[in-house]
């Protein structure tokens, strides 16, 4: 007997650093397209996506489809959200099995749960389209299930070696369209080039998973796959992301598909993840890379003291982070690095040092995730046995919250760091250095008017992830982030560079003339910190960030905290947006500054309706160049 009808569902709690990209299950479509040709009936349920409430969609899917197979894909995340889909599933009849980086670190616990028939552990393609035919995990290489108050775990599954007998996720399955604040105005998808990882990184799960052992598929097969995605898409403008813990695993299978990429000039950006000391050791390479439109770079840095480095296995020098990250700003595209705050002797003093480290070697962009130890790491391993762990919800081990015993630092104050760390690296000068990097890239200046829009969805993203992780600190978390923003080192950044040398903004600036523009944030009747823009007709002379305000202004903006709700609704509906523009308003009285703000209302606007009308024009036909 095998199993017909197989519903494979993606839970909505996945959530943290690690999370905040992985937007399309693509693990689930790697598994349909597997399974399709022997089932009946195989459905993607994505819950992120999902319109209708959780319970709604889980049994309006179930009572449609009437599978005899439930899957669900895991992370730590999403523990108790995924054993209630179980759940759901058992009650209507149907067999469940777990899958994913956590079923596959704790299958013992998870199968102590009676809604949990088996889990399968490491890769699911070969293992599942077994299951399915047999209709039961006896026999299958890496299944772990109950038989009666035994739990057995079946021999490991080898690795896939031929990843190009795989075949492509079933994204024909699809029934969201899927897209990211992060890559305004493209559509987006994810690809997945090898799998696992020859880095020993104590932290990461990637060792447990893979072994330490790193599989690759063709260029060519990878080639055929971004062809289908774009054609999948339209040949419309696409970000994607490439999955891989180390993309630049095997150099020479890189430049090969750059090579292949060339000659397409595909409207593609694509973002890969990187190990320092490849990207310093393969300079040409980089060159290809961005030419072809891999242009986004994410490095695990972790940290700039050695002693970090050695305690968390990572094998790399500081002297490397300079050289990768020249080797990507070179050819304008774009340096990421991560760091990890709250390992277990850093101090508050190093942790603060972090977003000075990572602007001192030129990052352009940066995350700082709070030390995680998740199950099956050797991190976790070493802290558990030290008894250091005092989280117990797995729901919270989300790279966000502090959930092990630190030696000098408590846990509200390492949530804290994050946040004022993330408030320390994300100043004015990064956005525009960003900006600089797109002119090498493609030499030409980007509207004002897209710079902000950018800006504001980017804005709107951190404000939704921090409601979502610190909802009950949140106030407490943007009030430490503001005070964090002022930074000294913007005004000089700014002067040596010129604004207007990187962001297309001369009629903004005629219209606008000889002015200080201040913005200043407000909390309970105090100045936190102000932002202050010197422009002329011809260009910006300079924008500084000081803490509280300054008098020389002819143009006030003021923004009060207390407009907004922090840890309850946090969306504001169309009156309370007017009602802070009507404050921002009336901070300018006197009859010399309204006619200034008429003139920044004037300059605003026609920079809007321009970039709108510029916005239109080109919806009407693909932009195939980069």
């Amino acid at each position: 007997m095998s199993f017909k009808r197989v519903l494979l569902v993606k839970p909505s709690g996945r959530h943290g650093l690690s999370y905040a990209f992985d937007l399309i299950p693509t693990a689930l479509e790697y598994i349909a397209a597997t399974v399709e040709d022997v089932v009946e009936n195989v459905t993607v349920l994505d819950l992120e996506m999902e319109p209708r409430p959780f319970e709604e969609a889980v049994k309006g899917s179930l009572i449609a489809m009437d599978p005899d197979l439930v899957g669900i894909t895991m992370s730590a995340t999403e523990h108790s959200e995924g054993l209630e889909i179980a759940r759901l599933a058992k009650s209507h009849g149907a067999m469940t099995v777990l899958g994913g980086y956590h079923p596959t670190a704790i299958p013992d616990e998870l199968l102590s749960q009676p809604q949990v028939d088996m889990v399968v552990r490491g890769e699911g393609e070969i293992t599942m389209r077994e299951l399915v035919q047999k209709g039961g995990p006896e026999g299958v290489r890496g299944v772990s299930y109950r038989l009666k108050d035994q739990t057995i775990h079946n021999p490991d599954r080898e690795f896939i070696e031929d990843l190009d007998s795989l075949p492509f996720p079933a994204r024909h399955l699809r029934r969201y369209a899927y897209a990211t604040r992060m890559s305004h105005g493209r559509e987006y998808d994810v690809l997945t080039t090898s799998r696992g990882c020859y880095g020993r990184c104590t932290f990461c799960c990637e060792p447990t998973m893979s072994n330490g052992h790193q599989r690759f598929r063709s260029p060519e097969n990878v080639m055929e796959e971004i062809l289908e995605m774009d054609s999948f898409h339209n040949h419309k403008p696409l970000s994607v992301d490439i999955t891989d813990p180390h993309f630049l695993g095997r150099p020479a299978l890189a430049e090969r598909l750059c090579d292949l990429l060339a000659p397409h000039e595909l409207d593609i950006r694509f973002g890969v993840k990187v190990r320092a000391d490849t990207v310093a050791k393969h300079p040409d390479i980089i060159r290809k890379m961005i030419a072809v439109g891999i242009e986004g770079f994410e490095m695990g840095i972790e940290s700039p003291h050695m002693e970090d480095l050695e305690s968390t296995s990572k094998g790399l020098s500081t002297e490397v982070h300079i050289h990768a990250v020249n080797n990507i700003k070179r050819w304008g595209g774009n340096a990421g690095g991560t760091f990890v705050i709250g390992l277990p002797d850093q101090t508050e003093d190093q942790i603060l040092g972090f977003p000075a480290y990572a602007k001192r070697i030129g990052l352009t962009s940066s995350a700082y995730g709070i030390a995680t130890p998740f199950p099956g790491t050797r991190f976790y391993d070493d802290l558990n046995a030290q008894g250091l762990i005092f989280e117990t919800d797995w729901n919270r081990f989300d790279e966000m919250h502090s959930i092990f015993k630190s030696k000098h630092i408590s846990r509200e104050r390492i949530e804290e760091l994050a946040s004022i760390c993330m408030a320390r690296f994300w100043t004015v000068d990064t956005f525009l250095e960003k900006e600089r990097m797109h002119v090498i890239r493609h030499a030409s200046k980007r509207p004002l008017s897209k710079f902000i829009a950018e800006r504001v969805h980017e804005l709107s993203f951190s404000v939704d992830m921090g409601a979502q992780l610190q909802d009950k600190n949140l106030g407490r978390h943007v009030l430490a982030v503001i005070e964090a923003s002022a930074d000294p080192g913007v005004e000089g950044y700014t002067r040596e560079v010129g604004v207007h040398n990187l962001i297309d903004m001369s009629r903004f600036l005629r219209l606008l003339g000889d002015q200080t523009v201040q913005l200043t944030v407000m909390s309970n009747g105090a100045a936190v910190t102000s932002w202050i823009l010197k422009t002329t007709r011809d260009g910006v002379e300079y924008v500084r960030v000081i803490p509280g305000r300054s008098d020389l202004n002819t143009i006030n903006l003021d923004v009060d905290l207390n407009c907004f709700e922090f840890g309850g609704a946090h969306g504001l509906n169309v009156i309370d947006r007017i009602r802070i523009l009507g404050k921002m308003l009336a901070s300018n009285r006197g009859v010399k500054k309204q006619p200034n703000m008429m003139r920044l209302l004037m300059a605003g606007g026609v920079e809007l309706v321009t970039g709108y009308l510029r916005t239109t024009s080109h919806s009407g036909r693909s932009s195939r160049g980069l």
